[in-house]
């Protein structure tokens, strides 16, 4: 009997054959936290007397959450990494240098390696190949102090999709829809592993945003073959040495199989207050909105920031709309200086960000007022998930994000 991806990473990391349904020990390669996760998992560090961490240049530390702080409580939970950094050698990414996933996929993981972080978000990482999950503060702590971990093996669903985007979609629609179809529980603790030739010829930035909203979906990984693009993006980021491929065998035995048709994906939106309440964008009507924000793990990268701007370029954000952009990674906001992106940004009224994961989870920078409604390309749509239990967030693509903040409702062109 084959195995699938997941069950090919894991058996290598657990120094044996396993199929889904085992629970075993595995090897870890990499652990991060963020400002959130990260006091907690150092305190639950410290308690297991351990002097040292079992590999320091791969235990990264991210203040990203709330970057720069907005409030005194929360730097101080800041000064707790910083001193923990110093004084252990963990690899410390401060105020200003980005969101956790994406600076993972920049700098720190490789394919076939196995990646824990105290962040849901985490199996972003595994469009590049790894397997990458989500773990709480105390199994990040313990895989920190003994470089592995303990695991059930996930069953897999095979997500096979087929054909060519219409004009202006994005595979944030493709994952929207999924998750509208099969609901936001239906893969708990299960592995995505995404395939056919429309996830062949997509971009890495594209497939990343696939494998960060797989948790949405409740699973615990997102996972694409290496391929090509794989190696030609470590290339750019100076780890080609790092890439290899690793396939699921062709008898691989798989849960579920779910097809889809790309030219059937159309703009999508989550509507309040869960990310499966899923419409098409003309299914909606009008609703108005106060609030855009661009950014964010899920799209903040440069591709996404392109298209927000040609779609920007020459005009204003309508009056009634205030439109928030942030940069995932300060790679990513050099880039877009560099292209003129944030000078297309700035001329359309738009607020740029530092980058990180500001409005997103509700602590600064974009908190909505009751009974506000916001159009965002982040993950999730929970009640008060932006600060504020009387907002209403939609999700949606860059593309559909420009058009609504230059109407001032939700729309697609």
């Amino acid at each position: 009997m084959g195995l699938t991806l997941v069950e090919k990473i894991i058996s290598e990391h657990a120094g044996k054959q396993v199929q889904a349904g085992e629970l075993v020990i595995s090897k870890v390669d990499v652990t991060a936290v963020q400002d959130g996760t990260g006091p907690l998992t150092v305190q639950e560090f410290k308690k297991l007397g351990k002097t040292k961490l079992f590999n320091p240049e791969r235990t990264i530390l991210f203040i990203d959450h709330a970057s720069p702080s907005p409030r005194k409580e929360l730097s101080n939970t800041h000064t707790v990494l910083r001193n923990f950094h110093k004084e252990y050698g963990a690899v410390l990414s401060d105020v200003g240098a980005g969101v956790c996933h994406q600076r993972l996929v920049e700098t720190f993981v490789n394919p076939g390696e196995v990646l824990v972080g105290a962040d849901s978000h985490t199996c972003t990482s595994g469009a590049l190949g790894a397997f990458a999950t989500g773990m709480g503060s105390t199994d990040v702590a313990v895989a920190m102090a003994l470089g592995k971990t303990w695991l059930k093996v996930p069953a897999t669903f095979k997500i096979v999709v087929n054909g060519k985007f219409k004009k202006g979609i994005c595979s944030k629609d493709l994952m929207l829809h999924l998750i509208g179809m099969i609901g936001a529980d239906c893969a708990t603790y299960k592995a995505l592993e995404f395939c056919g030739d429309t996830i062949d010829n997509m971009s890495m930035s594209e497939r990343f945003t696939l494998a960060n909203m797989a948790v949405e979906a409740g699973a615990k990984c997102g996972l694409f073959v290496a391929d090509e693009k794989t190696k030609e993006f470590l290339r750019q980021r100076g780890r080609e040495d790092k890439f290899r491929q690793i396939l699921p065998d062709s008898d691989a035995v798989y849960e579920r199989i779910i097809e889809i048709n790309a030219e059937d994906i159309t703009h999508t939106v989550s509507c309040p207050h869960t990310v499966d309440n899923t419409k098409k964008v003309s299914e909606l009507g009008r609703i108005n909105v106060n609030q855009v924000f661009v950014g964010t793990c899920t799209n903040g990268r440069i591709e996404d920031l392109r298209i927000v701007a040609e779609i920007l370029k020459g005009k204003t954000v309508h009056p009634d709309v205030r439109m928030l952009i942030s940069p995932a990674s300060k790679d990513v906001f050099k880039q877009a200086l560099k292209e003129g992106l944030i000078d297309i940004f700035v001329e359309a009224n738009a607020a740029i960000l530092a980058p990180g994961c500001g409005p997103c989870v509700g602590v600064h920078a974009g908190i909505l007022g009751d009974g506000e409604v916001c159009l965002a390309t982040q993950n999730r749509n929970f009640q008060g998930r932006m600060g504020n239990t009387k907002g209403f967030i939609y999700l949606a693509s860059p593309y559909v994000a420009a058009h609504t903040a230059l109407r001032g409702y939700i729309a697609a062109e």
